[in-house]
């Protein structure tokens, strides 16, 4: 069943790492491979040596989802730390509009935030993108981070408080330690949020040489309008994916503990 399970789920990855190494004869008869000579690393080549490099659009899209990250963990915190000490209905009423606001359908937004880039001049600023990447990957956030908090118990701030810490200290000694888990695993899905957000990146970056990932690979086209590169879009999908791949592996223990978290009482 694990062995089932363990295909199903990296199945994907292989045939498009295999469909990265192979020339297009071999993709359209894979029979060939068994004669040799049918593996390349021409679609590689082919990305790292255009102008703008393939590596230029990792970058860019590692400088967003870097800078959304940061700025949502940033905002994230305290408002989810108000939001558990909030009393009352507000708190309810609150956490409904942050649910409802998380799960609103974002490709709806895309044209109104196009209309405020154009208003201030935000385009093809990777720093700017950061912007509605932050806001709409919020409401998550706090939901997640309150839900963390939520399980600390209070006698830990309260002995801390007692301690003579303020405000200040007790997040960064306290609250910011226990809630890592919480915070790795957030992290990790703003980023992957940023990292593969498509209609948002298209209308606000136009410059070749500030594309994020999804829209440079969109832009990736055949010797002529029937030729399909198969081999490129494999090749991009691998060299998209390492990234990831190499940050869920980095964090996977802080991940599955912040997913977890509050799943057992008692």
């Amino acid at each position: 069943m694990r062995a089932l399970v363990l295909l199903w789920s990296l199945g994907p990855l292989f045939l498009q790492l295999f469909s990265s190494l192979v020339t297009p004869e071999t993709l359209v008869d894979p029979g060939k491979i068994a004669g040799g000579g049918h593996w390349t690393l021409a679609n590689y080549r082919a990305l790292l040596g255009a102008s703008p490099s393939f590596g230029r659009y990792l970058l860019n899209s590692a400088v967003v989802g870097s800078g959304t990250t940061a700025l949502t963990l940033l905002l994230a915190v305290p408002c989810a730390y108000g939001l558990q000490r909030q009393r009352g209905a507000m708190r309810w009423s609150v956490m409904a509009a942050l649910l409802g606001a998380a799960l609103f359908p974002t490709v709806l937004l895309f044209l109104a935030l196009l209309g405020l880039a154009r208003r201030f001049d935000l385009g093809n600023d990777l720093l700017a993108l950061s912007l509605p990447y932050a806001g709409l990957s919020l409401p998550l956030a706090v939901l997640l981070l309150r839900t963390a908090i939520a399980d600390l118990p209070p006698e830990l701030e309260e002995a801390a408080q007692l301690e003579g810490l303020d405000f200040g200290e007790r997040v960064r000694h306290v609250l910011l330690p226990l809630l890592s888990p919480a915070l790795a695993s957030t992290a990790i899905l703003v980023f992957l949020f940023s990292w593969n957000e498509y209609p948002i990146a298209l209308t606000w970056i136009s410059r070749a040489d500030r594309l994020t990932l999804p829209t440079a690979i969109s832009r990736i086209a055949g010797s002529s309008v029937y030729a399909v590169p198969y081999g490129a879009f494999a090749a991009a999908t691998v060299l998209g994916s390492l990234p990831l791949l190499l940050l869920v592996l980095l964090f996977q223990r802080s991940i599955v503990s912040g997913l977890t978290q509050g799943a057992i009482k008692g």
